[in-house]
């Protein structure tokens, strides 16, 4: 809980109220986890690290239908190098296409900065792959979004489980509307990174 974790933060630092900063490092710990003081980073990669999220942080200022940026770390926290930790303007009950697109944008701006700047990638982008590519998927799969396969749904990315073993999707689709799905996914991340 926010509040419990923000009095934590307080009482740690021998305060006796709980102020906005414990606040603000209580929600960046929920989201993002608690900072890896003891992970010794090399200049390197706090210079992609730094750079990454430089990219991520420029290119949805850049995008009409992303949420603006909150903070910007390099700091590792949880598994992550650094984080760009965005906040909606409003809340939503519905996601536009747009907005959709926009979030791949951004999410692959990480990438295309290492690519510009550093002239090569590194694995610090694979969660959000991860998540641009979920997001693709799910606009052509569930959200009906993809001009060439039209407005139906193809069932949703998560696994049946069974007695603790991934059985796999259960496809109500042929192999050739599979193969389409998976090029229509793919074109999807392709606009979002040009």
């Amino acid at each position: 809980n926010l509040a419990n974790e923000a009095a934590l933060l307080a009482v740690r630092k021998n305060e006796k109220l709980i102020g906005m900063l414990d606040f603000e490092e209580a929600i960046t710990r929920v989201i993002a986890g608690p900072e890896k003081k003891s992970r010794a980073i090399s200049e390197h990669d706090r210079k992609l690290t730094a750079y990454h999220e430089a990219g991520h942080a420029v290119v949805m200022k850049l995008l009409e239908h992303a949420d603006p940026v909150h903070e910007i770390s390099i700091i590792p926290r949880g598994m992550a190098g650094g984080y760009t930790m965005h906040l909606p303007r409003e809340d939503r009950a519905y996601t536009s296409k747009e907005k959709l697109r926009d979030d791949m944008v951004g999410l692959l701006g990480g990438r295309l900065a290492e690519k510009i700047i550093l002239s090569d990638i590194s694995t610090g982008a694979k969660n959000d792959i991860d998540r641009a590519s979920a997001i693709a998927r799910a606009m052509v799969m569930e959200y009906g979004m993809s001009e060439k396969l039209g407005t139906i749904s193809y069932g949703n990315d998560n696994n049946e489980v069974f007695i603790g073993r991934n059985l796999g999707r259960s496809r109500n689709f042929s192999e050739e509307v599979g193969a389409e799905i998976d090029k229509e996914v793919k074109r999807f991340i392709d606009e979002a990174y040009e």
